[in-house]
């Protein structure tokens, strides 16, 4: 006599299905103003940090001045956790209180 396995729906002997598959959830990290950390400064961490070019930092850096807080980009949680450590350690080594967050988008 021969045993059949039968597979749950969805499941084909452990393999998920494509469709099963979600993206990873994202999340926005953010740059708040402060009276302390300089523009310069600013906009070195977004070219460094944040891989932007002159432009685009600048844009953010003005947006962060003037309205309190600018988008450097949207990631995944483990990306943007790290992106946010290295913000922080950068303004910490050079003396600002630069902060830096993230949101689920």
């Amino acid at each position: 006599m021969s045993q059949q396995h039968e597979s749950a729906p969805g499941e084909e002997s452990g393999v998920t299905l494509e469709e099963e598959l979600k993206e990873p959830a994202m999340y926005r990290v953010l740059l708040h103003n402060d009276d302390y950390t300089t523009m310069d400064f600013v906009v070195g961490i977004l070219q460094d940090v944040f891989h932007k070019n002159q432009q685009e930092a600048v844009a953010i850096m003005m947006s962060v001045h003037e309205k309190g807080m600018g988008v450097c980009g949207v990631y995944p949680r483990e990306i943007a956790e790290f992106r946010v450590g290295q913000v922080a350690a950068r303004a910490k080594a050079a003396g600002f209180p630069l902060r830096c967050t993230m949101e689920r988008e």
